[in-house]
């Protein structure tokens, strides 16, 4: 007990500081890696990590000796066959919000029109049962997936989303990327999820934006060809059942946080 006060009475403010920054590293780290595979090696290396606390106490040199190897040439092991979720947890932290302002908040009218136009757009496609698949570019460039499909540089309209998904055009079968006001390209291929425990009724499209979503930021929207259901994949994590009231929420939180407007209008002559 005495020895429990000493130590307390030793601890400052900058010790308190350093254990909280300390937590909220492994609290982020963990909230990071919760949904992935890498959730299973975080558990794993716990319990390696006991037993070489256990092993060095009890002065078991060999099972110290090959644990500590182990250490050594397994991590690099681990940067390579866990690259996605480390290159994600780094392009999580890169688009932090921390330095960016959270007063700002667009009211502009015709910011908000194209916003309702594009929201009911999405209905009429689930009510018609028409798949799409649109994918919001966030704060990390989508160049490599633009590139796979045809560069339309266009605004967003209701009819021409509409005319793009219809089945049996030429752009139906792919992605649409986003990027402001812009309609920067269709026909896009996507990345599909390895997730395994993502249900198996669900079909590409799906896969495609949980895929997506999990190594950008983007925010990526999915009407179901059979059920006509909406559905929004973000930070690898799919929310279903979305009514147009649910969309315009998640799109205004989307994009509220930026410095630019909801939907930036880019012309070529500013």
């Amino acid at each position: 007990m005495e020895t429990s006060l000493m130590i307390l009475k030793q601890i400052g403010l900058t010790d308190l500081l350093d254990i909280l920054i300390v937590t909220y590293i492994y609290y982020k780290v963990y909230k990071i890696i919760s949904n992935t595979r890498a959730i299973q090696l975080f558990k794993g290396l716990v319990v390696f990590f006991i037993l070489l606390r256990l092993a060095s106490a009890a002065e078991l040199r060999m099972v110290s000796f090959v644990l500590e190897n182990l250490l050594t040439y397994g991590l690099l092991a681990l940067v390579i066959l866990f690259q996605p979720e480390l290159r994600r947890a780094l392009e999580y932290l890169g688009r932090s919000k921390l330095f960016d302002s959270f007063l700002f908040k667009s009211k502009d009218k015709r910011e908000m029109g194209v916003l309702e136009e594009l929201v009911q757009a999405m209905i009429e496609l689930s009510q018609e049962r028409i798949g799409a698949l649109l994918v919001f570019e966030g704060e990390i460039g989508l160049k490599d997936v633009i590139e796979t499909g045809t560069e339309l540089n266009a605004e967003i309209s209701g009819p021409l989303l509409k005319n793009i998904f219809t089945p049996n055009t030429p752009l139906h079968d792919g992605a649409m990327v986003i990027r402001g006001e812009t309609i920067i390209a269709a026909g896009c291929l996507l990345p599909l999820s390895n997730d395994r425990n993502v249900n198996r009724d669900l079909g590409t499209r799906h896969r495609a934006a949980l895929g997506m979503s999990a190594v950008s930021d983007a925010l990526i929207l999915v009407v179901s060809e059979e059920t006509g259901v909406i559905s929004l994949a973000q930070n690898n994590v799919l929310t279903r059942f979305l009514d147009g009231e649910g969309l315009v929420e998640r799109l205004t939180a989307f994009y509220a946080p930026k410095k630019d407007s909801l939907f930036k209008l880019e012309r070529s002559n500013e």
